[in-house]
């Protein structure tokens, strides 16, 4: 070592010496930090010049220069949520990004004028979809597209020829060769809720707890929630001194579909599939609420219903024994639903019903289900056991199910399904 040192000494008196000095030292330094990767984190090297190569699927785990779009979302907030990760899944399965979707504001399908479209994030936080879904699923802006004038069309078949088998056939082969070489790929045909389905429960739960409200619903629903709790205060009787202001006042949550379109199609629904558990009117739905086991009273029940749907001012009356019913406008909240879009009042009741401590539903309504959904989510997450056990937090119930001593049938959604059709289309085979 003493020799190179004079060695080197001696020969940095002339320029090219030196030269030839910092490229030795140069070479050294390459091999000590990078001793045998030809290509590191994406770097290769050649004569000292790095070149960074594309890694699409290293941190998103979604190509982002390659797009799926898909036609717009229609019909209920819920059947919409499930149209929308039907899609995700879709674009998965292709490994390209969903450009960000329109969501329908009204409830008209058929009319395509009278949709009323909405943007995703008008609805839902888009950043904050990424940032959950991140490697699972991606959604992109029609801004990130670099070509939209050669698009390729992919048609959905339609009637008993197109099955499954069929549908499946066609996502693989749109995943592979020419047809994968397109930027775009736009499907075009029905609804994305009536696609196919080759995706189990846990992957549309996944996508489904991706979606977080954006901040301005989200503090309407704060409102709701907040009001629910001051008129338990109230009319339970409790102060400050007994109960602190700050602390939570349980409520149940009743999704009362006794609407006149629901009852039109539940009862051809029981009809075709010769059963009667699934039509349950306003007296059935109270005795079975008021039979819960273990359920506290009082206690404030709130009736979450369409209003301008009901054909029953009556759905107050009758509760008694310790339960106190309110809907939007004895709440004094119907001002905050009014001045917004069906949907959006949709969304805000979905909230409401999803943080009540005790939800009650029907098993074949799509709201329902996408709630018992979560909230069986937020259980697994809270690592409870036995979900069916009593004492449990946030229990779910199917009114139109008999359970216990005439109660309502307690009520998780089974995560191992290998799909969405129950949840889809409703079943009175629930896990509990």
């Amino acid at each position: 070592m003493e020799v190179l040192t004079k060695f080197l000494a001696g020969t940095l008196k002339s320029i090219t010496s030196k030269c030839v000095v910092l490229l030795v030292t140069v070479l050294i330094l390459r091999a000590l930090l990078f001793p045998s990767f030809p290509g590191f984190d994406g770097i290769e090297w050649s004569n000292l010049v790095y070149i960074r190569t594309p890694v699409l699927n290293s941190d998103f785990g979604i190509r982002q220069d390659k797009f799926l779009v898909v036609p717009q979302l229609v019909w209920g907030l819920n059947n919409q949520k499930i149209a929308f990760a039907r899609a995700c899944l879709t674009a998965r399965m292709l490994n390209r990004t969903l450009l960000m979707p329109s969501l329908s504001a009204s409830l008209f399908y058929k009319e395509i004028d009278l949709l009323q479209p909405i943007s995703f994030d008008k609805v839902f936080q888009f950043e904050k979809f990424n940032a959950l879904c991140r490697g699972f699923v991606w959604l992109g802006r029609y801004s990130d597209v670099s070509n939209r004038t050669q698009v390729l069309e992919m048609e959905k078949g339609s009637g008993r020829r197109w099955t499954v088998e069929r549908d499946l056939s066609q996502l693989k082969e749109y995943g592979k060769g020419s047809f994968d070489d397109h930027e775009v790929i736009r499907i075009v045909g029905k609804n994305p809720f009536l696609w196919h389905d080759h995706w189990p429960v846990k992957d549309y739960a996944k996508v489904l707890e991706c979606l977080d409200l954006n901040d301005e619903i989200a503090k309407e629903a704060d409102r709701v929630v907040s009001r629910i709790r001051d008129v338990g205060r109230e009319v339970i009787g409790h102060t400050k001194a007994v109960e602190p202001e700050n602390k939570s006042l349980p409520y149940v949550a009743v999704h009362m579909r006794i609407e006149i379109d629901w009852m039109i199609h539940c009862k051809k629904l029981e009809r075709r599939l010769n059963t009667d558990q699934i039509c349950s009117g306003k007296e059935e739905i109270i005795e079975r609420v008021r039979n819960i086991a273990g359920l506290k009273t009082p206690v404030v029940v709130y009736l979450a219903v369409a209003d301008k749907l009901l054909n029953n001012s009556s759905i107050l009356q009758g509760w008694e024994g310790g339960f106190l019913p309110f809907e939007k406008k004895k709440l004094g909240v119907d001002g905050i639903y009014n001045k917004h879009p069906y949907l959006i009042q949709s969304a805000i009741d979905y909230e409401v019903c999803l943080r009540a401590d005790t939800f009650v539903g029907n098993s074949f309504s799509t709201f329902s289900s996408l709630i018992v959904l979560e909230r069986t989510q937020k259980m697994i997450r809270m690592s409870v056991t036995n979900m069916c056990g009593e004492n449990v937090r946030w229990p779910s119930y199917a009114y139109n199910i008999p359970g216990e001593s005439n109660g309502p049938m307690r009520w998780v959604t089974n995560m191992s399904e290998s799909s969405l059709q129950a949840i889809s289309y409703g079943t009175n085979h629930i896990s509990c």
